[in-house]
C-alpha cells in the first residue's frame, strides 16, 4: 500500500496497491522534491479512462518499472476530475510541447513544479512510434542530472507561455464606441451557422470525423438559430445528429444513457465510459428539441437517460455520481455487448426480430461481438416486417426487459462515486429543462434533491464558498470557476421551474462571490482558480467550450440574466464586454465556442422578460415552460415583490397575469401564454 490508500478518489484508490511510491498532490510530495532535488513525475487520469487502466497494468504494477520511478522521481498521481486546475495547466503544457494531449497524461516537472517534458500513454516496450516508458524514465533522469540548466530554461519558457496564454483581458478595441446592434449582428450569427454546417456530417449527423463527440452546444445553437430565423437546414442537421446518436451504439439501447463519444463516424462503437456531464448536456438539448418538435422519441430518450441516472448514478442523499467505467473484467464494453447465441438463448422465438432490429449477427458487428444499435427507424423496419410499429415496440420492450435482467447479473463496470459540484449543477440544470419540457414532477424533484445535497455537503462553513468534490463524508478542494458558474445557472433554472425566489437569491449571492474572488485584473473575465490558491504555477483563464461549457461563457450568460432580474447595469456591461472580447473567435471557430455563439445569438434576437404575478403563478409558469422560448428571463410570485423590478407593481386583485417585455417595451398582459402569438 502506498500513500494513495488514504485518499477518497476512486481513481487514486485504484493505484493504492501499485509498487510505485505514489503521493497525492500536496505539500508533502512537493517539499520532498525540493529537499531531495529530484524531478517530479505527475501522472493524471480518471477512473473511467480505459488507457489509464492499460498503462497501470503494463507499467505501474510492474516491480522493476516501479523501482526506476521510485529511485529517480517523486511520483504524484492526480485525478483530473478532482483537480481540473492542475490538469488544465499541465495538459496545456504537454499540448504545447507535443501538439497533442489526452489521458493518461504524464508530465515531468522541476522541483519548482514547472513542466519540462510530457506525453500521454507510453507502452512498456517501444511500439506505436512511441518510446517505452522505461526508456523515457531513464533518459529524463539522465537529462535532469547532466543538462539541468537547459531543462530549467525550457521549463521557465513554458511557464511564460502559459502565463501569456491567459493574458487576454479587457474590452475589444473601440468597443464602447460601437452601438450594441453593430457589436453583435445577424451576419455574425449566419457565419457561425455556415461554419457549423461545413463541419456537419450530412449522412450520420454530428460534426467532424471520427472520433465523434456529441457536440451538444453546436446542436443547441442550430435549434435556436432555426427558431430565430426559420432556417430549415439548421433544424435538419440538429435533429439528424440527435436521431443518429439515439439509434447508435453510443446510446445504451437497453439501459438508457449515453457513452462519452463514438470511435467511428456512424455512432456504432462508443468508448463505453458514461460521464455524468455528457448525459446532462444531452438531456438539455433533447429537452429543447422536444419543445420545438414534440417528437416522442426525444421524450422517451430523456425518460430513459434520467432513469439511468436515477438508477445507477444517484447517491442515497440525492447527489449525482461522476462516471461509469468503460471496462468490466478488464475488457472494454464487456458489460454492454452480446453474442447472437446468448440473445437467442434468452429470447427464444423473439430473438430473430430483436436481432434484425438491433443489427445482431453471428460474426458480430464489433470486434467479434455485438453492440446494440438501430440501423433503420422503427416505422420503416416495421413496414418491411409486415407488422405495425406498435406491435414491433411491444415485442422489443419485452425483449429489452429480459436482456436487462440478464445484464444486471453481469460484473458491473467500476463506478466513480465521487460527487463533483459543477457536474451536479449541470445535471440539476438538465433535470429542470426536462421538467420544463415534459412537466414530469420527478425530474424537478431530482434537481431539487441534488441541489439540497450540494448546499448541505459541499458548501463551506462560511456559507459563501464551496468545495469542488465530496466522497465518503469528506468535501475537498476549493471549488473552481466552472463549479460556481454552473451552480448559478442551475439555481436560475430551479427558480424558473419552481417559482421559489430563494433560488435566485442564492444565484445572486454566488455571482457576487465569483466577482469578488475570481475576477481578472481588468475586471472583465474570470480566472479558473480562486484568488489566494498557492499550489498552481499560473492562474489560467479558460474560454474554450470543450466537453463541458466554458465557465467564462456561462458566467457571461449568468451576468446578463441576473442584470435583468436585479437591474444591475454593471453586470450587464460586464457580460457584454466578455462576449465582445470573444465574439470574433466564436465566429471564426464556431464549433469550439458553441456556448459563446449561443450568447451572441441571444444578444441579436433579444431576451423576453416574463413576469407572472397572481395566486396561480406557479401553474402559469409551468404552462409557459412547455413552450420553446430559448431566450427568456422568467420570474413569478403571488404578489408584488419589492427589490425585483420585473415583479413590482404587477399585482391585480383576483387575477393571475403574464407580462412580457422585450426591446425596452411591454405588451399587454395576458392570462395565458397561448394568447401571445409568435412568441420566440
Amino acid at each position: 500500500m502506498n500513500r494513495l490508500a488514504k485518499e477518497t478518489s476512486p481513481y487514486l484508490l485504484q493505484h493504492a496497491h501499485n509498487p510505485v511510491d505514489w503521493y497525492p498532490w500536496g505539500e508533502e510530495a512537493l517539499q520532498r522534491a525540493k529537499t531531495e532535488d529530484k524531478p517530479i513525475l505527475v501522472s493524471i487520469g480518471y477512473a473511467a479512462c480505459h488507457w489509464c487502466h492499460v498503462m497501470e497494468r503494463e507499467s505501474f504494477e510492474h516491480e522493476e518499472t516501479a523501482r526506476i520511478m521510485n529511485e529517480h522521481f517523486i511520483n504524484i498521481k492526480i485525478d483530473r476530475e478532482e483537480r481540473p486546475d492542475l490538469d488544465h495547466i499541465y495538459m496545456d503544457a504537454v499540448q504545447a510541447m507535443t501538439g497533442s494531449g489526452g489521458w493518461p497524461l504524464n508530465v515531468f516537472l522541476t522541483p519548482d513544479k514547472l513542466p519540462f517534458y510530457g506525453g500521454t500513454y507510453f507502452p512498456p516496450v517501444k511500439a506505436f512510434n512511441r518510446p517505452s516508458w522505461t526508456d523515457v524514465l531513464l533518459a529524463l533522469s539522465q537529462a535532469f542530472k547532466e543538462r539541468r540548466e537547459d531543462l530549467e530554461t525550457q521549463a521557465q519558457n513554458m511557464r511564460d507561455h502559459l502565463v501569456q496564454a491567459s493574458g487576454f483581458s479587457g474590452k475589444a478595441p473601440g468597443q464602447d464606441l460601437v452601438p450594441h446592434e453593430e457589436l453583435f449582428t445577424k451576419a455574425q450569427c449566419e457565419t457561425i451557422f455556415n461554419n457549423m454546417m461545413q463541419q456537419g456530417d450530412k449522412v450520420w449527423g454530428g460534426f467532424g470525423s471520427a472520433p465523434k463527440f456529441p457536440g451538444t452546444f453546436i446542436i443547441q445553437y442550430l435549434l435556436r438559430y432555426h427558431h430565430s430565423f426559420n432556417e430549415p437546414k439548421a433544424l435538419e442537421q440538429a435533429l439528424l445528429s440527435l436521431d443518429k446518436m439515439i439509434r447508435g451504439g453510443i446510446y445504451d439501447q437497453l439501459g438508457g444513457g449515453f457513452a462519452r463519444y463514438s470511435t467511428d463516424a456512424k455512432w456504432l462503437a462508443p468508448h463505453f465510459e458514461k460521464m455524468l456531464y455528457d448525459n446532462a448536456l444531452l438531456v438539455d438539448v433533447l429537452s429543447e428539441a422536444y419543445q420545438l418538435t414534440g417528437n416522442e422519441l426525444y421524450a422517451r430518450t430523456i425518460a430513459d437517460t434520467l432513469g439511468f441516472v436515477a438508477r445507477e448514478m444517484t447517491d442515497a442523499g440525492g447527489g449525482f455520481y461522476s462516471a461509469l467505467d468503460a471496462d468490466s473484467e478488464g475488457v472494454e464494453g464487456k458489460f454492454y455487448t452480446w453474442s447472437k447465441e446468448e440473445i437467442e438463448h434468452i429470447l427464444g422465438t423473439d430473438a430473430a426480430l430483436f436481432c434484425a432490429f438491433y443489427d445482431v449477427t453471428e460474426e458480430g458487428n464489433w470486434e467479434e461481438t455485438n453492440i446494440l444499435w438501430v440501423t433503420k427507424p422503427a416505422a420503416v423496419f416495421a413496414a418491411e416486417q409486415g407488422i405495425t410499429e406498435e406491435a414491433l415496440e411491444r415485442s422489443l420492450a419485452i425483449s429489452r426487459e429480459k436482456l436487462m435482467a440478464v445484464r444486471a447479473k453481469r460484473i458491473r463496470p467500476g463506478l466513480d462515486d465521487k460527487i463533483i459540484l459543477g457536474w451536479n449543477a449541470l445535471m440539476i440544470h438538465a433535470c429542470c429543462k426536462a421538467y420544463a419540457a415534459l412537466g414530469i414532477e420527478r425530474y424537478r424533484e431530482m434537481g431539487v434533491n441534488a441541489m439540497k445535497f450540494c448546499l448541505e455537503h459541499l458548501q463551506n462553513t462560511d456559507k459563501q464558498s464551496f468545495f469542488h468534490t465530496f466522497k465518503g463524508g469528506v468535501a475537498k478542494y476549493p471549488a473552481f470557476l466552472d463549479d460556481y458558474a454552473w451552480m448559478v445557472r442551475a439555481l436560475i433554472a430551479l427558480q424558473e421551474v419552481s417559482g421559489e425566489p430563494e433560488w435566485l437569491s442564492k444565484a445572486k449571492e454566488l455571482t457576487e462571490y465569483v466577482v469578488n474572488n475570481f475576477s481578472d485584473e481588468g475586471g472583465i473575465y474570470f480566472y479558473y482558480t480562486e484568488a489566494g490558491q498557492t499550489d498552481v504555477i499560473v492562474r489560467k483563464k479558460e474560454v474554450y467550450d470543450g466537453a463541458t461549457p466554458s465557465g467564462n461563457a456561462v458566467m457571461a450568460a449568468n451576468l446578463l440574466y441576473l442584470s435583468v432580474v436585479y437591474d444591475r447595469k454593471d453586470w450587464s456591461n460586464r457580460g457584454i464586454h466578455m462576449l465582445a472580447g470573444q465574439s470574433q473567435t466564436a465566429v471564426r471557430y464556431s464549433t469550439s465556442f458553441g456556448v459563446w455563439a449561443g450568447v451572441l445569438l441571444q444578444q441579436v434576437i433579444g431576451v423576453r422578460e416574463i413576469a407572472v404575478v397572481g395566486a396561480e403563478y406557479k401553474s402559469r409558469m409551468r404552462d409557459t415552460n412547455r413552450h420553446y422560448i430559448p431566450f427568456k428571463v422568467m420570474l413569478g410570485a403571488a404578489t408584488d415583490q419589492p427589490g425585483l423590478p420585473l415583479l413590482e407593481q404587477r399585482e391585480r386583485p383576483g387575477e393571475t397575469l403574464i407580462y412580457v417585455c422585450e426591446h425596452y417595451h411591454c405588451i399587454k398582459p395576458v392570462n395565458y401564454i397561448e394568447e401571445i402569438i409568435n412568441l420566440k
